[in-house]
């Protein structure tokens, strides 16, 4: 049981952590703050775009190496969640499901499975267990929940329209 949930918290957290990097760095192909930042403000209305860019980048890049290092895992669990939700409500939910339409499966799995861990806890091979922290089980999974649940949808009702398109001359 501890090495699949090693594997799993490995895959999910650095994968998460990879897009914050893209976010935050311009690595892995990514934009860079400058690049999501504009992405952010003219297209998803989330403003001030640099700013938005920041802490997404950060959040998926933190949660991500806490889930990886099996850390303060509702705690990373809470900012999956929220920025799964975030990334859902205004880029993937009008594609629908599948991945391969821009859709939301990718981001319902990542979410999900911090989810998951959160409730089961981490194993025995993480930092949590080290620490002698039992921060796992029924009221850490729905507090895990609740807490990205509550901040991604505070970030999704500070969110503007995007701006208009520029007119061609």
């Amino acid at each position: 049981m501890n090495i699949g949930l090693l594997l799993v918290r490995l895959v999910v957290g650095l994968t998460l952590s990879s897009h914050g990097a893209q976010k935050l760095f311009g690595w892995f192909g990514g934009y860079g703050i400058a690049g999501t930042g504009q992405f952010f403000e003219s297209k998803l209305g989330l403003r001030p775009g640099k700013v938005q860019a920041v802490l997404a980048g950060l959040t998926e890049v933190g949660s991500g190496l806490l889930l990886a290092l099996g850390l303060a895992t509702p705690f990373a669990a809470a900012g999956f969640i929220a920025v799964m939700l975030v990334a859902v409500m205004t880029v993937h939910k009008p594609n629908g499901f599948f991945v391969t339409a821009n859709g939301y499966e990718y981001n319902l799995v990542l979410g999900s499975s911090a989810l998951g861990i959160a409730f089961i806890g981490p194993g025995a091979w993480s930092f949590d267990a080290a620490l002698g922290w039992s921060l796992r089980g029924w009221p850490w999974g729905v507090a895990a929940l609740v807490v990205g649940v509550g901040l991604g949808l505070g970030n999704l009702a500070l969110r503007g329209q995007p701006a208009p398109a520029a007119a061609k001359t």
